[in-house]
């Protein structure tokens, strides 16, 4: 009953390479059979639905940008992913597995013009229920800072 929810979009495999910034996050995403995207977001790190503010561009040649981005960055490091993307509604659930973290789901809420963040906390609530997400589940931050708390043991 729950899979007639969700409308497949794609499934892909793509590692992103995150870069030192002094605000935010900043990443360049390399795929295989599309442009790359160079995303910088900013978000907070709470547990739970947040704003979240971000910036695309695209890019044929990520390897030359990669090599001048880590001249003038240096490199936070790399999350490697199999993203499976549905669609419910108006909100993205990205299905991920993480090397070296394991599965995790993210609901993404587009928000209408017309709709205010509330909108937004309401619609992933009640997609959250139906999934059996629970507020426990929740974790704050990004992969990136996942991993890099795995490596610094804590």
């Amino acid at each position: 009953m729950l899979l007639k929810l969700f409308n497949s979009i794609f499934s892909s495999f793509f590692p992103s390479c995150f870069r030192q910034v002094p605000e935010g996050r900043l990443k360049l995403r390399f795929h295989e059979n599309r442009d790359s995207q160079l995303i910088f977001y900013t978000r907070s790190n709470q547990s739970g639905p947040k704003l979240s503010d971000f910036h695309l561009a695209a890019t044929k040649t990520p390897d030359d940008l990669s090599n001048v981005l880590e001249r003038a960055l240096g490199v936070r490091g790399e999350v490697k992913k199999t993203r499976w993307l549905y669609m419910v509604g108006q909100t993205r659930v990205h299905c991920d597995r993480v090397d070296g973290l394991g599965d995790f789901a993210e609901l993404e809420v587009l928000l209408n013009d017309d709709q205010t963040t509330s909108d937004g906390e309401k619609i992933a609530h009640d997609l959250m229920e139906k999934l059996g997400i629970k507020q426990d589940d929740l974790i704050a931050g990004a992969y990136m800072d996942l991993i890099e708390a795995k490596t610094n043991g804590n």
